[in-house]
């Protein structure tokens, strides 16, 4: 019987697939990184088809089928039967009547403070909350452990587990990536300018994420995270714009679409804390109408922004994985980090905001720094290992500001776990940073997405409104452009 019971363990233990370095630090101590992701839908969930849903589609992916078992110093995911009930809750909404949005917001805030065994179960739960809210008739907010794979893998994840309305048979239709821009033949010159111009901003780069390692911390500001932040609650909030404003001011500027929610982002940043400081009646100014620019001078603030050097997989790639429950070598956290200046500052001239980002967008396009960030992480890991690793990314967390995001979704609106989703809307909690600024595309929508430290943050709201605002002023900026363009082509 002992042998029988020992091979069975040896067959295990061969079957076990080995967790990434990436993963294993996202489990490190101080640095235990959940998703949450707020899916509001158009009517009230039952139950027991969404339960199915999960089974036919979220299942059949071996990460959310899988225990993570460490042994020996070496930590690995092995399959494992999946109770439901255990993953997917359905708490008591009653309270919920007087004020469903605090409800919403209270409940994930909660669910953030809560740690989840890694050893009992597989790293996910859905909380399905069956309450009318000012955006949908029912949300369902997920936790997931970022271990289980990147932002935009698990959001593209949830979108391979859609369908299309009118075809419940087929996947949607994703909105395609920005085409690179092609220029004509390249002399030989300009080839060369363009190496200097890499090897420069790479140096450049390069120099600012060590110095970030080591010693170069953001300015002190009401927006900037102290110790200890990453166990605090987070405050949630998202606001619903619409996509089509933001496409108006990408055609009529000629950016990306990145270009400007990165704008929008410097000018509710720079509207946001010039509320703030006026308030607090620092800067030693007072806010009149006289007066209406309370900042501080040479704020330095950076963001950073994370992202998967694995090429991403399509919805399609997904679904084929999902319908063959193997992963195929197209999943797993390859992190590279890219850190972003942010010019806090009232522009008299809202497109100032949009043309500095084109022109931060360009120039890190041109560095190769977040590959030299990868392999340093790497050479850390083998050297030192992943404690060290997780010491050195929290360093880089800690002495920045907040953290950015865009992520494109569905062209068109889905079926998701059987139901008709009407927004998404993702976050991160269980860093060193008290702020996450993200973007989700869906359908002609844009949706912000705000998760903010309670207590460095109490307004999280006001943040989210100050940026519908300035997007809002670039977008009336822009028409007036155009209208002083055609006056003049008149005359």
């Amino acid at each position: 019987m002992a042998i029988k019971i020992e091979e069975e363990k040896k067959k295990e233990e061969e079957d076990d697939e080995p967790m990434s370095p990436t993963g294993r630090m996202m489990l490190a101590p101080k640095f235990n990184i959940f998703i949450i992701l707020f899916m509001g839908y158009y009517t009230k969930i039952d139950p027991i088809s969404f339960k199915k849903c999960i089974h036919q589609t979220l299942l059949k992916h071996p990460r959310f089928s899988s225990l993570l078992v460490a042994s020996g110093g070496r930590y690995r995911w092995r399959r494992t039967a999946v109770d439901l009930d255990s993953h997917v809750f359905l708490p008591d909404v009653g309270a919920a009547a007087e004020s469903p949005d605090e409800f919403v917001a209270e409940y994930a805030s909660t669910l953030s403070e809560i740690p989840m065994d890694a050893a009992a179960k597989p790293l996910w739960e859905f909380h399905i909350l069956n309450v009318k809210t000012s955006d949908a008739e029912a949300v369902v907010v997920m936790k997931i452990h970022h271990s289980l794979g990147d932002g935009v893998s698990l959001v593209a994840l949830t979108h391979a587990c859609s369908r299309k309305l009118d075809d419940p048979a087929s996947l949607p239709v994703m909105r395609p990536p920005p085409k690179k821009r092609r220029e004509g033949g390249r002399g030989l010159l300009k080839l060369l300018w363009m190496a200097v111009l890499i090897l420069f901003y790479t140096l450049v780069d390069v120099t600012a994420f060590l110095a970030t390692l080591l010693f170069l911390r953001d300015t002190q500001t009401p927006v900037r995270a102290g110790r200890g932040v990453r166990l605090r609650r987070k405050r949630f909030v998202h606001k619903i714009a619409s996509l089509d404003d933001v496409k108006f001011i990408k055609n009529a500027m000629n950016v990306s679409v990145n270009d400007v929610v990165l704008g929008v982002t410097e000018a509710g940043l720079s509207r946001y804390l010039n509320t703030i400081y006026a308030s607090n009646g620092e800067n030693g100014t007072e806010h009149n109408e006289k007066s209406s620019n309370c900042l501080p001078k040479n704020l330095g603030i950076r963001s950073t922004v994370v992202f998967n050097l694995r090429p991403s997989p399509t919805i399609e790639d997904l679904a084929e994985m999902l319908e063959k429950e193997e992963l195929n070598g197209m999943w797993g956290n390859i992190i590279a980090i890219v850190l972003l200046p942010f010019t806090i500052a009232l522009q008299d001239d809202p497109l100032t905001y949009i043309r500095r980002a084109k022109s931060t967008m360009d120039r890190k396009k041109l560095s190769l720094a977040h590959q030299c960030a990868c392999i340093t992480m790497k050479l850390t890991t083998s050297l030192f290992g992943i404690k060290a690793a997780a010491r050195l990314t929290r360093a880089v967390f800690r002495n920045t500001t907040f953290t950015f995001s865009n992520v494109m979704g569905p062209a068109e609106e889905v079926n998701l776990f059987g139901h008709h989703l009407r927004y998404i809307a993702p976050s991160v909690c269980g860093f060193p940073q008290s702020l996450i600024i993200h973007y989700q595309s869906y359908n002609d929508k844009i949706i912000i997405s705000i998760g903010a430290d309670e207590k460095l943050i109490p307004n999280p709201d006001q943040l989210c409104d100050d940026l519908i605002k300035s997007l809002q002023n670039i977008k009336e900026a822009v028409k007036e452009r155009a209208l002083a363009s055609a006056s003049l082509d008149h005359c």
